[in-house]
């Protein structure tokens, strides 16, 4: 399925400089003494293979990830239309380059990734999307590090995105500047960490098939996040953790335009933990607020919280399971902002050595600001993973997409399935 718009926080894609990302970058040796490591059961989707893992290209202190992944997609219904669905097949190329470092302190990683589409039945669905990033982490003393990223990207707004505008000729273009600073410091059971991200969002105007302008411009915006996080080991296996988060999301007035720009925060508390080798999870509840300088939006603010728990039943099998409620920026007329519950379920199973299946399920709610509109999704989706060798590999999917939409001011209902097959290089 398409990405969507980004949300907020969503922008550092694969360069997020959370304190994930840096748990993520830290040494093996490090791993075996930290409380905070959870490493008891790997997750299929994580586990090495070595006979199929690529080797990549040595350069020095680095090592080259090149990648080239080519398929074909059919959308039972390219425009996310309500009635009459338009069935369409696309050619899509993804090529892709990993470097990254082999130091026995600091690391460092960057990436340049396209993806191209040429659409066989409607020419109007042609894109090429890229970006380019890179992400590195200071080892300043054992304990401590420092982790900067910076990403940018050439995208565009999916048609099943909810504020996709039908009457636009082509998929609405925008670009996306992200950087991050964060920061980490362990000592014994106590671990802090604060991060700091900005992202800046330029879309391009439309046009409709008669040729008059889609204007965008209103949609530009600089969101500023910054959250800090503190965790205290009870034991090797569980964690409670406080976390604190403000953003400011400033949007361009334009004369005429609403005014969307708001502010928020959220508190979160939880306990991170690991029972054994079969449950690893995280659990949080708090509260979310976001207050808008237009008083006729009102502000949105109510229970907040994420979980994510990962089951390994066996080690052949791990079933993984996450929730979340945030506030998102939209493109919808009328609106500021939406209440999104997100709550989805998935199974990757080993069924080869070679041959990962996985099957997953979600769904999603968007409560509007300042419309009377809330919007469902539900989404069911089947995919597999084939490794002929170490250098090429077979993928497939099928998703089924369903979109139900209810108040005064509702938006459109629809429903898609999505069939895709590529075949992996890698080297």
């Amino acid at each position: 399925m398409r990405r969507e718009i980004l949300p907020a926080g969503a922008a550092l894609m694969l360069f997020s400089a959370t304190d994930a990302t840096a748990q993520a970058l830290r040494s093996a040796q490090d791993a075996q003494i930290d409380l905070f490591f959870r490493n008891r059961a790997v997750a299929v989707r994580d586990r090495p293979q070595p006979a199929y893992d690529p080797l990549g290209i040595r350069a020095g202190g680095f090592t080259v990830f090149p990648r080239l992944q080519s398929g074909v997609v059919h959308d039972g219904n390219v425009f996310a239309a309500e009635d009459d669905p338009q069935p369409a097949t696309t050619l899509r190329l993804t090529p892709e380059v990993v470097i990254r470092s082999n130091w026995s302190r600091h690391a460092f990683e960057t990436r340049a990734r396209a993806e191209i589409d040429r659409n066989l039945d409607f020419d109007s669905e042609n894109t090429t999307d890229w970006s380019l990033g890179g992400a590195g982490r200071l080892d300043i003393v054992r304990g401590v590090d420092i982790t900067l990223a910076a990403d940018y990207a050439h995208d565009h707004e999916a048609r099943t995105a909810a504020g996709s505008d039908p009457a636009a000729r082509r998929p609405i273009a925008f670009e996306l500047a992200s950087a991050s600073l964060a920061a980490t410091r362990t000592r014994g059971r106590l671990r802090l960490s604060a991060d700091a991200a900005i992202l800046r969002y330029d879309y391009r105007d439309g046009l409709s098939d008669a040729g008059a302008v889609i204007e965008q411009d209103d949609r530009d915006r600089t969101a500023v996040r910054l959250t800090g996080r503190a965790d205290y080991a009870l034991s090797p296996a569980t964690a409670l953790f406080f976390q604190l988060a403000c953003d400011d999301r400033d949007y361009r007035n334009l004369a005429g335009s609403p005014e969307r720009s708001s502010s928020g925060h959220e508190a979160l508390a939880g306990v991170d933990f690991e029972l054994g080798a079969l449950i690893r999870g995280e659990v949080a509840a708090g509260y979310i607020r976001q207050d808008f300088q237009d008083a006729t939006y009102g502000d949105l603010d109510g229970f907040g919280g994420r979980a994510r728990l990962s089951w390994f039943p066996t080690q052949l099998t791990t079933l993984t399971a996450t929730a979340a409620r945030s506030v998102e920026d939209t493109g919808v007329i009328g609106a500021a902002g939406a209440l999104r519950t997100d709550v989805s379920i998935g199974a990757d199973h080993e069924l080869l050595r070679n041959l990962i299946l996985t099957a997953e399920t979600a769904l999603s709610k968007d409560d509007y600001n300042g419309l009377d509109r809330t919007d469902t999704r539900f989404t069911a989706g089947f995919s597999a993973v084939y490794r002929l060798n170490r250098r090429y590999g077979l993928t497939a999917g099928l998703t089924y997409l369903d979109q139900s939409s209810s108040g005064a001011v509702a938006g459109p209902s629809y429903h898609s399935t999505r069939l895709s097959v590529a075949v992996v290089s890698q080297f």
